[in-house]
């Protein structure tokens, strides 16, 4: 049994959702604990809720959610907020976003069960050993690319992992891979304006003066950096930073935007809509 559940729900916006939902979680003898709802022609909702009794049977709850789900045409997740999300976490050389999520994670700011971190490079094997978390080396070259996504994608399955984290994962998944982590696979890259691609962002990025960088978190699909924003991050910088220093602050607005960026997810707070998500932070 467990103590709360957590409902997020999307369907088109009728009237009469507000007052079903509710009325099904009185019941099955619950109490709202705290609830946001958006609608603009689609209807999103997210419900905490309790039991009057002390414990939630959330089978009961996702049994009675089916007729409900079918009237109204909802797409919907409940989960329990006191089970940890198992988490993969993947990394190539820069090891800034890893280790601020390990360490959040280790003093239980982020709840995850982080199942491994796996990397083409070996170079975070130490840090993950100082966390006590398996690391899995798994190196890829154009040769070996489809064996390596194969072996993730093994790991991924049985280790029955809920969400994958490209934290600084410096290699382009397959059409396939994103298609089988379609809506469980978290990216963060720069944002700066103008853009910067290829090597050394943050070195073009001081050649032109500029004056704000960030971050973005998102969800990873075929289309390269162009999934669905969940999170971003700026500061300010000037003309008074060298190089190095620009990567530094680039390295703190990474690490924020992605760590708000698991959190929402591994706490069942974003809907995805299309190319967009609604996010209840």
């Amino acid at each position: 049994m467990s103590t709360r559940g957590v409902l997020l729900l999307s369907c088109p916006d009728v009237p009469g959702i507000v007052h079903a939902v509710s009325g099904l979680l009185v019941e099955q003898r619950c109490t709202i604990v705290a609830s946001q709802q958006f609608g603009s022609g689609t209807f999103f909702m997210r419900v905490e809720f309790s039991s009057v009794d002390g414990e939630v049977d959330l089978d009961a709850v996702r049994a009675a959610m089916g007729p409900l789900a079918q009237r109204f045409g909802m797409t919907w997740k409940l989960v329990d907020p006191a089970e940890r999300t198992r988490v993969v976490l993947m990394v190539s050389r820069h090891l800034h976003c890893l280790n601020d999520l390990l360490f959040r994670t280790s003093i239980d700011d982020l709840h995850l069960d982080v199942v491994a971190v796996v990397s083409n490079h070996p170079d975070a094997g130490r840090l993950a050993d100082s966390y006590g978390i398996p690391f899995r080396h798994i190196p890829v070259t154009p040769e070996t690319k489809p064996q390596a996504e194969a072996e993730l994608l093994e790991l991924v399955d049985r280790e029955r992992v809920e969400l994958v984290v490209l934290a600084r994962y410096m290699q382009i998944l397959t059409d396939d891979a994103c298609k089988h982590l379609e809506g469980r696979a978290i990216n963060i890259h720069h944002s700066m304006l103008p853009s910067f691609k290829g090597a050394q962002p943050y070195h073009q990025a001081h050649a032109r003066g500029v004056k704000v960088i960030g971050a973005t978190a998102h969800y990873v699909t075929a289309e390269l950096d162009e999934g669905p924003i969940i999170e971003q991050e700026l500061t300010r910088v000037d003309h008074s930073l060298d190089p190095d220093q620009l990567t530094a602050r680039g390295r703190e607005v990474e690490s924020r935007a992605l760590a708000r960026a698991v959190r929402w997810h591994s706490e069942n707070r974003i809907a995805l809509h299309g190319q967009r998500t609604v996010v209840f932070p």
